[in-house]
């Protein structure tokens, strides 16, 4: 157990003290919706009970607070920071960096955080390819002069600054050490609830755990039957009927409940809709679109090469749709965060 640990178990936990001192709490997003803000409001009315049990210290989302009133507080100073949202640019590395000084323990809330998620499919293009694109190339942009943003214009009145715009997309732990690990796009109200019960309780889990989800997939939440068989086409479920009973992979629909870890009490799958992943993988998968391409090539019914290649042509956007939650942590850009440790150290605090 960590120095922090102790600090935060011996200050919020302990049975023997009458009058405890009320957790301190952080929420914070970076390259994110907003959706797993708005995950809070999930939990009804548990929330008035939750804001007579914590005092929020930082949250810029509902409070009127800036970065340097979060600069002057001592280290360990918030109890818990829920921390969602990728790291994408300069801020974002900063705000890891200071957050996770100042905060006992540090939750990835959201597979944003925990995995890269929607903004880390950007890492399917180079920087240069992205401003191209966006500023210059797209139907509806005007811009004769091919101005792009910059970290720094200078303007009459002085400089301007931007953060530096990435690369690539990466997670929170990435970049700083997280202690947990809150899955979901946007985490589900149960998973929401089983966090709250922990910020109430001070009963923590094994460090580095994933809090609110299941160690089995979603398909063992998942009340269809399954037969196991085979598929001769993939369709999509806004052209095609859908049985409501039989396992959506049995008709030729994509799921990806067998490569997604379970703790959503399979929502998506009991209202016709497939596992579209946000989950994260199970544990012992390193690559979740790996693990996927794998299931969809056990329940084609064909041998022949071509009839897969035309089978697989059904799969609009393969790519986005194999790695839409985790492409930070996937295999195919694994090497290449190594460049960014010297954007690490370079605005290190």
């Amino acid at each position: 157990m960590s120095a922090k640990f102790e600090r935060f178990i011996s200050t919020r936990v302990k049975k023997d003290v009458e009058e405890e001192e009320k957790p301190r709490i952080a929420i914070y997003w970076c390259a994110s919706c907003g959706g797993c803000e708005i995950a809070f409001l999930e939990i009804a009315e548990r929330i008035l009970d939750l804001a007579e049990k914590i005092e929020i210290v930082f949250c810029p989302c509902i409070m009127d607070i800036k970065y340097h009133d979060v600069w002057d507080m001592p280290d360990d100073y918030i109890d818990i920071t829920l921390f969602n949202g990728a790291i994408r640019n300069d801020e974002h590395l900063e705000m890891a960096y200071l957050l996770r000084d100042k905060s006992k323990i540090l939750v990835a809330y959201g597979s944003c955080a925990a995995k890269g998620c929607i903004p880390a499919l950007a890492n399917f293009n180079s920087k240069k390819e992205i401003f191209d694109y966006v500023y210059k190339e797209s139907p509806s942009t005007v811009n004769p002069e091919g101005i792009t943003p910059q970290p720094i214009v200078e303007v009459p009145e002085g400089e301007l600054e931007l953060p530096a715009f990435w690369d690539c997309v990466k997670t929170l732990d990435q970049i700083v050490q997280v202690d947990y690990y809150v899955p979901g796009c946007p985490p589900a109200q149960k998973t929401t609830n089983e966090l709250v019960d922990v910020i109430l309780s001070g009963k923590l889990p094994k460090h580095g755990s994933y809090i609110g989800s299941a160690t089995k997939s979603v398909c063992d939440d998942c009340p269809r039957e399954r037969k196991e068989k085979k598929i001769k086409k993939i369709k999509r479920p806004h052209l095609s009927e859908i049985d409501p009973e039989v396992c959506l992979l049995d008709q030729g629909f994509l799921c990806c409940g067998p490569a997604t870890r379970g703790g959503c009490g399979a929502q998506c799958p009991s209202v016709n809709m497939p596992c579209i992943g946000c989950y994260g993988p199970l544990d012992g998968i390193e690559d979740q679109g790996a693990k996927m391409l794998g299931v969809i090539a056990s329940v084609l019914d064909y041998e022949d090469e071509e009839d897969i290649k035309k089978a697989m042509e059904d799969i609009v956007d393969p790519a986005g749709y194999l790695y839409k939650f985790s492409m930070s942590k996937s295999l195919l850009f694994k090497n290449r965060h190594e460049k960014f440790k010297a954007d690490k150290e370079r605005l290190r605090v």
